[in-house]
């Protein structure tokens, strides 16, 4: 979970080089306890941001005190896990997409809150203007496989 909110609003190679240098922090795994014993100034001089450093803490000491189980999270429903990880700072529903998609590997997600894939979509449409119906409607035709469809249109924009 760390790995998504160090990646948010940051392009890829950004993310694994920030993400990389906060793992090093931790000399091992990364956990909750480990996090809240570091000083937040060592977060945040490995490249993140005060609102990161807040939504990790937060994070850690929700795990902690048992407000939310990670572990627990693959066998939830997909609205379920995005319920229970918006209960932390800084977590919005399309950070707890990204972690569906890509941590847990739900197949059947496509984040309506990224522009990216609205733009992807308008490009493999061919369009500039395109209705919420029409991406609705090409999206729908993905199911149950819309993650691929969103890793698809992530994919048009790189391939300017």
């Amino acid at each position: 979970m760390c790995r998504t909110i160090i990646g948010q609003q940051l392009a890829g190679k950004a993310a694994s080089a920030i993400f990389k240098r906060f793992d090093d922090l931790f000399e091992g795994k990364i956990t909750p306890n480990k996090i809240l014993l570091i000083v937040p100034q060592q977060m945040r001089d490995v490249g993140l941001s005060w609102a990161k450093v807040r939504s990790i803490i937060d994070l850690a000491t929700k795990v902690i005190n048992k407000n939310i189980s990670l572990d627990n999270l693959p066998n939830l429903e997909d609205e379920k896990v995005i319920e229970e990880l918006i209960k932390v700072k800084g977590i919005g529903k399309w950070t707890a997409e990204i972690f569906l998609m890509f941590k847990l590997r739900r197949e059947n997600i496509f984040s309506w809150g990224d522009l990216g894939l609205k733009n992807g979509l308008k490009k493999y449409i061919g369009q500039e203007t395109v209705s919420v119906e029409e991406m609705t409607e090409i999206v729908e035709k993905w199911n149950p496989y819309k993650t691929f469809g969103a890793i698809a249109m992530w994919q048009i924009l790189d391939n300017k």
